[in-house]
């Protein structure tokens, strides 16, 4: 029986058990302005800051951010070695990387990986409602690349953060007829 739910060419069927404990951890995104950036994390899409490291022999910022319902705060530690140690184990964090002096430089900006070349594509958030949220971004002021009934693939929206990056949002319950209509 094979480990994988799916197969695909290139795939490793004996998983090693040295890897039985890594973590996929964080998704880093160079940020031009903390401030705004900051805002429409944690306002939009209401990630909550939970560890913040100051490199200033280097001059730069890590942000680290994360999805923590309200109800799960108390599972952070208020001591600052422990809440690194767990902002390190924790899955799926948002690193958000600001370089000293970027927000006052006209000249620096950050390619999003959807404009040639390509590369880096999209993180993606899921939600109860893609309509409730989408109406909660439009109040807001966010930017779409994609509203949900724009485009061929109706159902999926991208916003955009205040850097460029591309947002997917999308209501896991409604994929499997969404995605039925195009595989």
């Amino acid at each position: 029986m094979s480990r994988h739910f799916d197969q695909a060419p290139g795939l490793q069927e004996h998983h090693d058990p040295a890897t039985h404990e890594f973590v996929f951890n964080q998704t880093m995104l160079r940020i031009k302005d903390p401030k705004r950036t900051l805002k429409f994390y944690t306002e939009a899409l209401g990630m909550t800051l939970v560890k913040r490291l100051d490199f200033t022999k280097m001059k730069f910022t890590l942000y680290f951010l994360a999805s923590i319902p309200p109800q799960s705060h108390s599972d952070w530690s208020n001591d600052n070695n422990q809440r690194l140690v767990q902002t390190f184990g924790r899955p799926a964090m948002l690193e958000l990387t600001h370089n000293w002096g970027d927000e006052s430089d006209d000249s620096v900006s950050y390619h999003s990986g959807n404009e040639k070349p390509k590369g880096f594509g999209h993180i993606g958030f899921a939600v109860p409602d893609i309509d409730v949220a989408c109406k909660r971004f439009e109040s807001l002021g966010v930017e779409f690349q994609k509203k949900p009934n724009d485009g061929s693939m109706k159902g999926i929206a991208f916003i955009k953060d205040p850097d460029g990056y591309w947002i997917e949002i999308f209501t896991p319950a409604r994929l499997p007829d969404l995605l039925g209509k195009h595989l």
